[in-house]
């Protein structure tokens, strides 16, 4: 049996301790591109695009419309998937790339703000783009086969405050989680990240739960959460190509040079795939 394998993106090693620490404890090998045997990643998706034939690793994230595409309910707030070019007649609102990590997600004061912070980057990219709210408090859970794994709140008030879901408030979450993915899991892959955050008017600022927003476990934060509970659902997210489940194949993230629109490895990279086995095989 070939061994498994955690590739850490150069660079992220500041951020990545916790993961590092937990694929030891599992017994993992620890190693670059160069280390054979079935991989999983951790790591930003602007390294794994460069990377795509040498990983081989199945990224699984949310469609880039899944947030906009909620219930009103579910969310507390407007949010729109448009293009940068539109969001930057938007007026003061919350911006965010859906996947990348092009530019930083926060609130932005007008068009010029936003354009100063996304200069040089496509006008016809998309971005999620949302009235401006604060959250009483916000939950990281990390997802797995629809339901929750391990999490914690990582923000009161926006600002960092760490705390566990074993507490009244912890388990509302939880159960509101739970009740969106009973309804809607299969809109998302079966590992993933949800944060989930409080609102209410001002005498009940932490009535209601909706949705901040779905992202990729595999360049995640686990703040107080189980972090070994959080490799495992990091290691489903961010696992070798070829092992992907048809139900999550349309949530791989899409490299054209790799993988075709209906998500199976396309004919060239399977050629190059082919050929990087057999000089793999000729370092064994």
């Amino acid at each position: 049996m070939p061994p498994q394998i955690l590739t850490v993106a150069p660079g992220e090693s500041s951020r990545a301790g916790w993961v590092v620490d937990a694929a030891r404890r599992r017994g993992l090998v620890l190693g670059g591109l160069e280390v054979v045997g079935d991989r999983h990643y951790w790591g930003g998706p602007l390294w794994a695009a460069a990377h795509a034939y040498e990983l081989r690793v199945g990224l699984l994230e949310p469609h880039d419309d899944w947030l906009s595409g909620l219930p009103g309910r579910r969310l507390g707030r407007s949010v729109r998937l448009m293009t940068l070019d539109a969001a930057r007649h938007a007026g003061r609102r919350f911006v965010k790339p859906p996947s990348s990590k092009d530019f930083p997600a926060r609130v932005y004061s007008d068009g010029a703000d936003l354009a100063s912070a996304t200069a040089g980057l496509a006008l016809d990219m998309p971005v999620l783009v949302s009235d401006v709210v604060e959250f009483a408090a916000e939950y990281r859970l990390f997802v797995l086969d629809g339901r929750v794994h391990t999490g914690s709140r990582y923000a009161t008030w926006g600002h960092l405050d760490l705390g566990t879901l074993l507490t009244a408030e912890g388990s509302r979450v939880v159960a509101y989680a739970e009740e969106l993915l009973g309804e809607m899991g299969d809109t998302l892959p079966s590992a993933v990240v949800l944060d989930v955050g409080l609102v209410g008017p001002p005498g009940e600022p932490r009535r209601d739960a909706v949705v901040v927003e779905a992202n990729m476990a595999w360049f995640a934060q686990p703040y107080r959460a189980d972090t070994d509970r959080v490799l495992d659902v990091v290691m489903r997210a961010a696992g070798p190509l070829d092992r992907v489940s048809d139900s999550d194949r349309p949530f791989v993230r899409r490299h054209p040079h790799v993988l075709d629109a209906a998500g199976v490895i396309a004919p060239a990279a399977a050629d190059s795939l082919q050929r990087a086995d057999v000089r793999e095989g000729a370092r064994e």
